[in-house]
């Protein structure tokens, strides 16, 4: 698996208004390294420990995306310095990462995740609901997180019209955000499997793990 090559890739493959977040997790940093020296700064994990350990060691102008569930009790360790937060699903989750902003005197950009696809296994809130969270007079106090966007998973299946369904609906909904509330300017959806899709459909932030750094090791 030539690391390098494939972000390459990608790079090439991609217009200039979507950014490749390279999904990182369970890699060793030697891995990102490969990635990092041929000029990819975005990096994207769903643990908060493993990300805490790899901003520690690797170079600081990377720019970390947490792009799994949050638990509130773990925003701490991540408020210094994450980029970018994907998978906020709660006005409860948004308190607490604008309360640790705060304590790091930083503005912390997140995306609402919206539930477009069948299966239970994924989070997500109601485009409704999202729209709840962001008229709200709570949110609308808070100076040290903000939403710039909204991120969704697709339903796992080999059927492209399906995924292409979901994410249409996705970007038909952010459209309508986008004019309602101007700083909704980003939105994450597609993965190895569905990006190229996902593109079509106006995404403006691909997650790419496995097609670079090759089959992830649990163990």
């Amino acid at each position: 698996m030539n690391i390098a090559e494939n972000i390459k890739k990608y790079r090439d493959q991609l217009p200039d208004t979507v950014d490749l977040v390279a999904i990182s997790k369970t890699k060793p940093n030697e891995d990102l390294m490969e990635a990092y020296e041929v000029g990819q700064r975005i990096f994207g994990e769903n643990k908060i420990q493993e990300m805490t350990d790899k901003w520690e060691a690797l170079p600081k102008d990377i720019e970390w995306h947490m792009v799994g569930h949050v638990q509130r009790n773990k925003v701490k360790y991540m408020a210094p310095y994450v980029g970018l937060i994907h998978a906020v699903d709660s006005l409860k989750l948004l308190k607490e990462i604008n309360k640790q902003a705060k304590k790091h005197d930083r503005v912390i950009r997140c995306l609402l995740q919206i539930k477009i696809a069948e299966e239970d296994s994924k989070f997500g809130i109601s485009a409704g609901e999202a729209e709840e969270i962001l008229q709200s007079e709570t949110y609308k106090t808070f100076e040290n997180v903000a939403v710039v966007g909204l991120m969704g998973m697709a339903t796992h299946t080999d059927n492209d019209e399906k995924v292409a369904e979901e994410f249409d609906y996705l970007h038909s909904v952010f459209k309508d955000f986008r004019v309602k509330y101007p700083a909704i300017k980003e939105l994450s959806m597609g993965m190895s499997g569905d990006y190229k899709i996902a593109v079509k459909h106006g995404s403006t932030m691909v997650r790419i793990g496995s097609s670079i750094f090759g089959a992830r090791n649990y163990n």
